[in-house]
């Protein structure tokens, strides 16, 4: 698995960090999405998808490629 993000997509919602906090962070002075493993473990692949289905902004790009 490979995650990439669009910071200009994101609206700084959070979810993603209250699902995988392995996997994302957010900047402090806007919110805004900061990747922390583009190669997440297999034990997290279920949510960084979930993550990426529930983001507000779609900024979460999951591709199964490796």
């Amino acid at each position: 698995m490979r995650v990439t993000v669009d910071e200009d997509r994101c609206c700084g919602a959070g979810q993603c960090v209250l699902l995988a906090p392995e996997v994302f962070d957010q900047r402090d002075e806007d919110g805004i999405v900061v990747l922390l493993d583009a190669e997440p473990a297999p034990s997290l692949h279920a949510i960084v998808r979930e993550a990426a289905e529930v983001c507000p902004g779609a900024a979460i790009a999951v591709s199964e490629d490796g």
